[in-house]
């Protein structure tokens, strides 16, 4: 029970390092390149193609998705976007997140504590804001990489214990409930890079049989609940805003929806496209594989959906419709006529 308590809370806080490393490091770039990544978002043309490629980049340089999918919500609200022109960007923003997860998968932990402690120098002497928020940004990166070896190390009693080899062995063996489990992931820690970072480290964890203790094929659906999770972010940032802000968030949870009710059942394909382009070892190729397999997923919805874009807006038109007037009522809504002072007596 002890042993079982002390994982819990290394894979609390190692989770605690990696989350505050990642908001450290994206709220530094957000600081040093947000108002060039919102110049560049409220430029879009009615080129969805080039829509796509802003809302990536955004993502990619912000390294938050969530920041780019409110940022362009808040666009659509305040009318300086139109809902035509939003959805690429939503599509370009799922894009340009699978870039942490691609990072994530480089091999950094023999530099971790030499990358936090040049961010930590550089943003405790630097006297211009920038290099101080690069700094901050550096800082923030080594954080994330150290949450992640916290939580790798762990992780390494639990892949032998016989109890959790069996329940996880039950998420393997039922795709539903591995996209259950990573849905309810996201949407308990509301980041799917933290997630998709977990699952990674999990599954670089041998097993009784020196195998991942997930395989690639057990972690595609957990990926998949990590992708539908992000819903909720969108969501929640549409609270309160106009209807066609409301809209957007509806198409970033179609996007994300048809792409897993797709995926799932092409999990064995799938999984064998990404071994034949990340060939390799397993417990050495797998976290770049869980990457390659979030990378190649959102590519592939985006390249579906793109050319339906009009069909993806009557589709949000139709599940959220203007709001009716309500029918003028000649009885009740009849202007009372003016009547003289005591009249009415």
């Amino acid at each position: 029970m002890q042993e079982l308590m002390q994982i819990g809370l290394g894979l609390l806080g190692g989770l605690a390092i990696f989350l505050y490393g990642m908001n450290l490091m994206s709220g530094s770039l957000q600081d040093a390149a947000g108002d060039r990544m919102r110049s560049i978002l409220a430029a879009v043309t009615k080129n969805p193609v080039i829509g796509v490629l802003a809302g990536a980049v955004a993502t990619a340089v912000l390294q938050s998705s969530s920041a780019t999918t409110v940022m362009t919500i808040g666009f659509v609200s305040a009318g300086l976007m139109k809902l035509r022109q939003a959805i690429p960007i939503i599509m370009g923003a799922n894009i340009g997140t699978t870039i942490t997860a691609q990072i994530i998968a480089f091999k950094l932990s023999d530099y971790v504590l030499a990358i936090v402690f040049v961010g930590f120098v550089i943003m405790s002497l630097a006297k211009q804001q920038n290099i101080k928020l690069g700094g901050r940004a550096v800082f923030g990166f080594g954080l994330l990489f150290l949450g992640i070896d916290t939580m790798g190390g762990v992780m390494k009693p639990l892949a032998t214990n016989p109890v959790f080899t069996d329940m996880i062995a039950e998420v393997v063996g039922v795709p539903l409930l591995g996209v259950l489990v990573g849905t309810l992931m996201t949407v308990v820690v509301q980041s799917s890079s933290a997630t998709i970072a977990v699952l990674q480290n999990f599954a670089a964890q041998p097993g009784i049989d020196g195998a991942s203790i997930i395989g690639l094929h057990g972690a595609i659906p957990i990926l998949l609940g990590d992708n539908l999770g992000t819903c909720i972010t969108a969501l929640m940032a549409a609270i309160g805003q106009s209807r066609d802000a409301k809209r957007v968030a509806l198409a970033h949870c179609i996007f994300n929806l048809s792409g897993c009710l797709l995926f799932v059942w092409l999990i064995g394909p799938f999984a064998g496209v990404i071994a034949a382009i990340t060939p390799g070892p397993e417990l050495e190729v797998i976290a770049r594989q869980i990457a390659n397999a979030h990378t190649l997923f959102n590519v592939s919805m985006t390249l579906i959906w793109l050319p339906l874009v009009s069909l993806m807006v009557r589709m949000v038109m139709a599940l959220l419709p203007e709001k009716p007037r309500r029918p003028r009522d000649p009885l009740h809504d009849r202007e009372t006529p003016w009547m003289p002072d005591g009249a009415a007596a």
